[in-house]
């Protein structure tokens, strides 16, 4: 099992080798034993190998943040008749399955001769296929860079193409079937099995294909294509075919989808336009909230408040250069509501999940009235912690989660702001630390201690219990914070000890007025 972060899924690999022979359905019985076993992680814990307990955490955090579940099952044997008929069952069972994304695929030997020659980097086998065309649906277009040829094709043309179940036609593409049960493929079977699915060319973008040859037959109903590799329509092409039937019915007869032919005789030519037109991304909650009133309200308050500074409510958003002369003004929505999660509502194991930033925690976080000041203040500690970074004193493990640690050190400013005023049960105000903003080094360097020391205490614990111990499930979890707290206030209660504590205390100093109670998150 592995846990893939940057892919955001997990990985679930059966193997079963065998040099010559047939495979029985003994296998796939294996891989489902698996998906049920995935689904009892309490009870997969307690019966599993010590190297898979440790990931049980990871794999538990992983489905409650939406990773899907991919099942490979690795054979260099055949399928028997009756094992492809279980395989396909079981792939559209797991594809149904509704408490998590999850999809299975099989790699034989011919899937396997392709991934090692994707990872040698060598040349796959080239695919030749014959399209069939309605010439009055078809443009034939010869540009400098490339000859094209733009179609509406039947979607039951798309079951002819070759590549599909292993792969192979999308070679040259970013990524790879994503499964049936994505939230985007879901939605391109709903159109498919729908009313309107003749109407499924208005919905989709197209499919972009590029070959080295491509050749029109004189009546133009044929389409010849020499080393074709699909780099922009894997999902929709995967999901198509997973549809086979309902794509031959009669009430699909009429449905189409446009195709993009290039003939790109330019490797480096055909790789750009395969990162290109794979450059657009899903649609996510930060999206939607975008143009949300509280969200144009703080943004029309903060740039009201800071004319040379902007608050960037959308996904991409780049600051304007003739308008912005404070970089240090730039707050991004993404990374207020993180902060604020952290300071307000003081759980920075839930910070780095922008899904629950935008969705579960939106109304708590993102307030109407937010005083800009604060908005600045907190912008200003996350870009300090970001410049100290190279010189905070933690252990590698640490070093190594940036994106989850830098907003546990803002936890923990404010909590030995919290502890240093005498306020443990309350919040400062971001806007009154100012003060302490100036001069944030001695004060970076406390917060990164208080999280190396309750990390420490953490490990010294679960080893002492026998258990094992997980930095960076520790980091989501509600110890870190209750950990880092306590370390806090011992460091705050020591502060007026040192030779330079009398001064970092009357810099932490706030008003009273400037406390206010932790916002729920819970």
């Amino acid at each position: 099992m592995i846990v893939d972060e940057e892919e955001q899924r997990i990985v679930v690999i059966q193997g079963k080798f065998i040099t010559a022979g047939q495979v029985d359905g003994g296998p796939i019985q294996e891989v489902l034993t698996a998906w049920l076993r995935i689904q009892k992680l309490d009870s997969l814990q307690k019966d599993c190998n010590e190297r898979l307990k440790k990931k049980i955490e990871a794999i538990r955090t992983a489905l409650d943040e939406d990773y899907r579940v991919e099942f490979e099952l690795l054979t260099t044997g055949t399928l028997t008749q009756a094992a492809q008929a279980d395989l396909k069952a079981f792939a559209e069972q797991v594809s149904e399955f509704e408490d998590f994304s999850a999809s299975l695929h099989l790699i034989d030997t011919e899937m396997l001769t392709a991934r090692l020659a994707e990872a040698e980097n060598t040349v796959l086998p080239s695919l030749e296929h014959t399209v069939t065309l309605d010439p009055a649906k078809m443009v034939n277009t010869l540009f400098p860079s490339a000859n094209t040829i733009i179609a509406m094709l039947p979607l039951t043309e798309c079951l002819k193409f070759p590549g599909i179940t292993d792969g192979r036609l999308f070679a040259k593409n970013v990524r790879q079937s994503l499964g049936s049960n994505n939230k985007v493929n879901r939605a391109l079977k709903r159109t498919i099995h729908g009313e309107r699915v003749r109407d499924f060319m208005f919905y989709h973008n197209g499919i972009t294909a590029i070959c080295d040859s491509m050749t029109v037959s004189a009546d133009g109903t044929k389409l010849t294509l020499k080393g074709v590799s699909v780099v922009n329509g894997c999902q929709s092409l995967s999901t198509i075919y997973t549809c086979s039937e309902r794509v031959r019915a009669p009430e699909a007869k009429d449905a189409h989808i446009l195709f993009r032919f290039y003939e790109i005789k330019d490797r480096a030519f055909g790789d750009h336009i395969s990162i290109n037109t794979n450059s657009q991304s899903a649609v996510k909650q930060r999206d939607l909230r975008s143009n949300d009133r509280v969200m144009v309200g703080l943004k029309k308050a903060f740039e009201t408040r800071y004319p040379s500074g902007a608050f960037l409510t959308k996904r991409g958003e780049m600051a304007p250069e003739d308008k912005v002369k404070a970089p240090e003004l730039v707050m991004d929505a993404s990374s207020f509501g993180k902060c604020v999660m952290a300071w307000h509502c003081q759980r920075p194991n839930i910070s780095h999940n922008e899904n629950k930033v935008f969705d579960e925690y939106y109304k708590t976080l993102f307030r109407t009235a937010y005083p800009p000041e604060n908005i600045a203040a907190l912008n200003g500690w996350i870009q300090a912690i970001e410049k100290a970074w190279p010189n905070l004193n933690m252990n590698n493990e640490l070093r190594a989660g940036r994106s989850h640690v830098k907003y546990h050190i803002l936890f923990a400013v404010s909590s030995l702001i919290a502890a240093i005023n005498k306020q443990p049960q309350a919040i400062v105000a971001p806007g009154a630390t100012t003060k302490a903003l100036e001069q944030a080094s001695d004060i970076l360097s406390m917060a990164a201690t208080c999280v190396e020391n309750a990390m420490q205490n953490a490990l010294i614990q679960t080893q002492t219990a026998g258990k094992v111990f997980s930095p960076q499930n520790w980091l989501k979890s509600n110890s870190s914070w209750q950990g880092e707290t306590l370390v806090a206030g011992t460091q705050a209660g020591m502060l007026s000890g040192f030779p330079t504590g009398p001064g970092l205390i009357e810099r932490m100093k706030a008003p009273p007025t400037a406390f206010s109670p932790r916002w729920s998150a819970e």
